[in-house]
């Protein structure tokens, strides 16, 4: 993390990004080889402990994609997601044999809605089904991750079963996914401690969390999820994914590392690069973010109103959590606007090499509200003019 708390040792929090994987099966979001490979490699200069390449049994594109990640990356963990059976697994390793550092991803269900209605199959079946595959996976691979689908909604007894048999059977880290949205940040936390309180092995394992977006509370679970024990939060930038996203890689880094005193807890991610790595998925899927969203949203560092406008000139910490410098901007942007006041005029005159007395601006305020209340924004252009004009006006 590029924030600096000092001395004090804090739990590392894995970041595990699915932008390639589970971000990409959004709909309309699909990438060629040469785009994921381009994405990759930015997630590589962030930080990123874990790239989940692709699916690469879905498709011979998928499998290229993953392949071809797996021989250009070189600090990254690359993982690639099968489901648990052997011709799914057997195309994953063969995906990411080449990786410097490989990790299989296999996947079953674990809800009764699930078992029951998509796999017509009972509790005891899928749990022979996950430990074979996970057996099958070790086989070819130290780093084996296990993802009990539907986690939230499943019997937690049998939950706790399974994970205690996929770790015996070799799973480095199981995962725990909130698969539709359904979980509050309040059950999800519980969750996760119980995890850990009744899994006996769980020490042999890592605790990651995989969360969606329905409920727009994917950032804030992942976050429950880490205060609770989770030491690994899978999620994708600017949140992209499927139905309505996945936790936003942004939102959880952030929140980890400004909010150090709560979760005491860290990341590894170069947080310069979050801008740069937002913009560039942006530009690949046309996925645009909103205005409003926060860390990446063009709004995010940016303030009209004249009392937060006020605050912010005289020290930032009066209305910004967080230095824009932290997540790769040069700085915030205080929009000038019908809401504006006197103090941001003058700020933007000094930045512009122009040195006005308060009386000069109190006889420019009329005039620039005039010219704000018929537009969302003043330029700097039209604020010079709006001078030059006060200024011959007076000759």
């Amino acid at each position: 993390m590029v924030i600096n708390y000092g001395d004090k040792m804090s739990k590392k929090i894995m970041i595990f990004d699915t932008t390639l994987r589970d971000g990409e099966q959004s709909p309309g979001c699909s990438m060629s080889v040469r785009e994921k490979v381009q994405v990759a490699q930015q997630l590589e200069k962030l930080g990123v402990d874990i790239i989940e390449a692709g699916f690469p049994a879905a498709s011979k594109e998928d499998f290229d994609a993953v392949q071809e990640i797996a021989k250009v990356i070189t600090n990254s963990t690359i993982a690639a997601l099968a489901r648990a059976n052997q011709k799914d697994i057997d195309r994953a390793w063969e995906a990411i044999k080449e990786a410097k550092k490989p990790r299989i991803h296999t996947f079953m269900s674990t809800s009764t809605i699930h078992l029951e209605k998509q796999f017509g199959i009972d509790q005891e079946k899928a749990k022979q089904i996950s430990v074979e595959a996970v057996t099958y996976a070790k086989s070819f691979c130290q780093d084996v991750e296990y993802s009990a689908m539907d986690a939230t909604r499943s019997e937690k007894k049998f939950l706790y079963e399974v994970f205690e048999a996929v770790i015996d059977a070799g799973a480095t880290t199981i995962n725990v996914p909130d698969t539709v949205g359904y979980s509050t940040p309040k059950e999800f936390g519980e969750l996760i401690k119980g995890i850990k309180e009744n899994v006996p092995n769980i020490d042999k394992a890592k605790i990651s969390c995989h969360c969606h977006n329905d409920f727009g509370l994917a950032t804030a679970n992942s976050l429950e999820a880490v205060y609770n024990g989770a030491e690994q939060v899978e999620c994708t930038i600017n949140g992209i994914g499927e139905r309505a996203g996945n936790a936003a890689m942004e939102e959880v880094v952030m929140a980890i590392g400004t909010r150090k005193d709560f979760y005491d807890a860290e990341t590894n991610i170069n947080t310069k690069e979050i801008m740069n790595s937002s913009w560039l998925v942006q530009s690949i899927t046309g996925m645009i973010v909103q205005r409003n969203k926060s860390i990446v949203g063009r709004n995010a560092f940016a303030h009209e109103a004249g009392i937060h406008q006020d605050g912010l000139i005289k020290h930032k910490s009066t209305y910004e959590i967080m230095d824009p410098v932290q997540v790769g901007l040069k700085e915030s942007d205080l929009v000038l606007g019908r809401h504006s006041g006197r103090a941001a005029i003058k700020h933007r005159l000094v930045y512009l090499g122009m040195h006005m007395t308060d009386e000069e601006i109190n006889e420019l305020f009329p005039i620039f509200k005039e010219l704000a209340t018929q537009k969302k924004e003043v330029t700097n252009e039209e604020l010079m003019e709006i001078v030059n004009k006060h200024k011959n006006g007076k000759k």
